[in-house]
Parts: structure tokens; C-alpha cells; sequence
């Protein structure tokens, strides 16, 4: 979904674009546009709305008006009131489907072309840019030459390997199972975060009142939990929930993915971005690994834009002066919500008294702080810097 959406942002530009995807959306078979669910923050929706497609696919989607997080069996909890911070909302949910046929439609009236299945198999840089072997059905006979490679491939990017760029990796040793509910108590738009001593258990409103889970198990757990009849894995997800939203009455299809932090060592080098998931994949816990997938989109376009409204008669989107400053731009916020999220990650699985007693007094702390509230609605437009203009309303 990062790759479409920089095709679309790098489009309104005036480039050549062309986007390699392994899978064509309509095959059904990309695990990017799946069921799954993605929290998109305010400043995510207005760079989909810069990009043309969220007239597309704002109906599909449900505001969050309401977070409430709480510490399951301890005194911990706090509340986020979109209307208290004099918002609409904070956040809205989408299913990857959904804002994948938007991302598609799109593409097929930008320009863009897509080369579907295929996939890149290596490439050769030189000072003027790279040529590019692709392989699949979509992929031909020639390699592809452009002045700028853009890494938007995953977690396990091959791109990012191929241009020699080393990645850390943290096994959470988690797994997050995934799947649609319908419960009993309509969800009132609220999103729900249960930490529990498996792990966190998230709910997100959905449209047709139905709610997302994202639930977080050790692997051997998550695997006997994912092959339950129905009725057993709502049962057991009751008990590990709670009643805030009445019964579980259904859930849909399950699946179910290995959680790690990766973070690629360099954003940019010669004549190569990495961005997205390819850049840095994070743990779900908060919701912000689209979102800064999305930042580094609009910043990465917005460089480049600046650079063609100077006014030079061509401009090399590879230069290195311009990936320097695309790499300065996204470095802090980065670093911040890498930190953010790894550090909710091992505050909440920590078993110890004092650590668990102090993260409920920080929990009750924030819920009585308006200043702790409108600080955390700010990483809806990025942790730290200059915030792109797409996720502020305003165009490239």
C-alpha cells in the first residue's frame, strides 16, 4: 500500500512511473489487500485525500471517537475523547481490501504502469541510474532503467538487500492473530487496547458494527488458539477480554503473522530510497507502522516536487543531494516512533511487581493529563520535524 501510494504521490509530479508488484490486486492473492484492518491517523487520511483516493473509500471506513486502554486484572486504564481534544475524530479503520481497491483504481487512471506479477531480481547502479532485472509473467524480456529505485517491498525487502543495506531485527518472539467480530454491544465507534499477561489484546470499529482484533500470543499459543472450532476461540477470547462490548457472536477468517522489529541501517543510498515496512517494520501495538510508511511518502514527494518548482528544466530524483535531505527530513521521527512503540512493546510484557504497579500509575497519569492526550493526538502528523504538507490539507 506504501509503493501504490508513492506512485500516485510521484505521479501528480509529472514523473515516469512504473510500479512492480508481485501480485495484481484483482488476483486476490497480495497479502497487503487483505481483511485486515489498518488504523489510518488524521494526517494518514488527508495525504489519502491528496492523493485522490479517499472519495474512493471513505465510505468504508469508521472513526475512532474513543480510545479507552486499559491493564487487564490491575487499576490501570486510560481514555482518549476525540471531542475533548476538539477533533472529529481520532483516527479512522479501514480494511486493507478496501483502501487497496481504492490505491488500484487510482492507478489505473494516473498514468502509472504496473507491471503485475513480477518482482525485482537484482540490479546494477551507475552514476546516471539503475538497470533493473525483473522476473514473472509481467516482467519481459528487458531490464528496466530508471534514475531512482525505490525500495517499498516489505519487511524482508529484497531490494534493500540487494543494494547492500544492513537491517536490525528484533524477534518479539509474538504472534498476532487477526480476524472480524461481530459482538453483542455495538461498538460505539470506541477502539479498545487490553494489555493482558499474553499479551495485548486490540479492538478496532468497523463499519457494519463489526470490530477488528488484533490479538498478541506467544507462537506456540497463538497456533492452538488459531485452530479452535469458533466457538472455542470466542470463548476463550471472552475470557481473556472481558464483556466491555457483551458477547462475541462471530468472527471470520483468522490469520495470523510473526511479529519483529526490523529497521533498515539507511533510508537512502546510491540511487535507492527504502521506505515503508522495508524501512522499518513495527510491532502493531500502536497502530503507527502505515501511518509512518504514509509520512515517508509525502516527504519523499515533497522533495521532489520542491526540486521541480525551482524551476531546473530537468531534475535527477536520484541526486544525491536530494536523498540527503529526504534521509535528515524522516530521520527523527523515525527514531521516535521506532522508540515509542518498541518501548510500549517491553514495558507491557515486563512480569515484575514494580514495573507493572509503575506502568498502571503512568497509565492513570496520562488519563488525567489533557496536556499527556493532545500531545499523543500529535503523532497522528508525525513525532518529530517538519510535517509534510499532504498530511497537513495541503497540496504538493
Amino acid at each position: 500500500m506504501v509503493g501504490a501510494s508513492l506512485a500516485l504521490a510521484l505521479a501528480q509530479i509529472g514523473f515516469h512511473i512504473t510500479l512492480v508488484e508481485a501480485a495484481p490486486f484483482k488476483a486476490g492473492g497480495s497479502p497487503s489487500f487483505d481483511d485486515r484492518t489498518t488504523a489510518l491517523s488524521n494526517g494518514s487520511r488527508r495525504i489519502m485525500e491528496g492523493l485522490g483516493v479517499w472519495p474512493l473509500v471513505q465510505h468504508e471506513a469508521t472513526p475512532i471517537r474513543r480510545i479507552h486502554v486499559s491493564d487487564r486484572g490491575r487499576f490501570g486504564f486510560a481514555r482518549i475523547d476525540a471531542a475533548e481534544l476538539e477533533l472529529d475524530s481520532l483516527g479512522l479503520v479501514i480494511a486493507n481490501r478496501a483502501l487497496g481497491a481504492g490505491l488500484w483504481q487510482r492507478l489505473e487512471a494516473s498514468g502509472v504502469r504496473v507491471l503485475a506479477p513480477a518482482r525485482v531480481v537484482d540490479y546494477d547502479v551507475s552514476a546516471d541510474g539503475c538497470q533493473i532485472r525483473l522476473e514473472g509473467d509481467a516482467a519481459g524480456n528487458e531490464p528496466l532503467h530508471c534514475r531512482l529505485l525505490v525500495a517499498a517491498d516489505g519487511a524482508q525487502s529484497a531490494v534493500r538487500k540487494s543494494a547492500g543495506v544492513e537491517s536490525f531485527t528484533w524477534d518479539y518472539e509474538q504472534t498476532a492473530l487477526t480476524a472480524n467480530l461481530t459482538t453483542q454491544v455495538f461498538h460505539n465507534h470506541v477502539a479498545f487496547e487490553r494489555f493482558t499477561p499474553t499479551g495485548p489484546i486490540a479492538l478496532l470499529p468497523c463499519v457494519e458494527g463489526r470490530v477488528g482484533l488484533v490479538w498478541t500470543l506467544a507462537p506456540q499459543e497463538a497456533a492452538d488458539t488459531l485452530a479452535l472450532p469458533d466457538a472455542d476461540f470466542l470463548a476463550r477470547l471472552q475470557q481473556a477480554f472481558g464483556m466491555r462490548l457483551g458477547r462475541f457472536l462471530s468472527v471470520g477468517k483468522r490469520q495470523s503473522y510473526s511479529l519483529a522489529l526490523t529497521r533498515a541501517e539507511e533510508q537512502a543510498t546510491d540511487r535507492v530510497v527504502i521506505l515503508g515496512n522495508a524501512a522499518q517494520g513495527l510491532h502493531p501495538i500502536a497502530g503507527q507502522g502505515f501511518n509512518l510508511g504514509l509520512r515517508d511518502v509525502a516527504c519523499l514527494a515533497e522533495v521532489l516536487a520542491d526540486e521541480c518548482a525551482n524551476g531546473a528544466t530537468t531534475v535527477d530524483p536520484g541526486a544525491p543531494a536530494l536523498l540527503e535531505q529526504y534521509r535528515a527530513w524522516r530521520q527523527e521521527d523515525r527514531r521516535r516512533i521506532v522508540a515509542f512503540t518498541d518501548g510500549l512493546v517491553r514495558v507491557f510484557r515486563q512480569p515484575f511487581a514494580p514495573i507493572r504497579l509503575l506502568r498502571d500509575v503512568a497509565l492513570l497519569a496520562f488519563d488525567l493529563s489533557p496536556q499527556a492526550k493532545q500531545a499523543m493526538s500529535q503523532l497522528s502528523l508525525g513525532a518529530a520535524g517538519r510535517i509534510p504538507r499532504l498530511a497537513r490539507g495541503a497540496r504538493l
